[in-house]
């Protein structure tokens, strides 16, 4: 006697494999080849590329506004 457990895992390999051997899976392979080639002409960047330009831009700011603060410094000591 098999049990519920062991003939769920037996249909599930079998519909599996069923699923393998059927046009779903060119299809799915298609639309897979389909999208990354539009992807790729969207000139798109990584997750790991966004976040390095964020921390880049995020000192980039900090060091704008300090030599604002640095200029109006400057300028203050010159007109008194």
């Amino acid at each position: 006697m098999t049990t519920p457990l062991s003939f769920l895992s037996e249909l599930q390999a079998r519909i599996n494999e069923v699923l393998q051997q059927s046009p779903a899976k060119d299809l799915e392979k298609n639309m897979k080849a389909m999208l990354n080639q539009g992807f790729s002409r969207l000139d798109l960047l990584t997750r790991e590329e966004f976040d390095v330009q964020a921390e880049v831009l995020a000192r980039t700011r900090a060091r704008l506004e300090a030599l604002e603060a640095r200029v109006a410094e400057l300028e203050s000591r010159h007109t008194t």
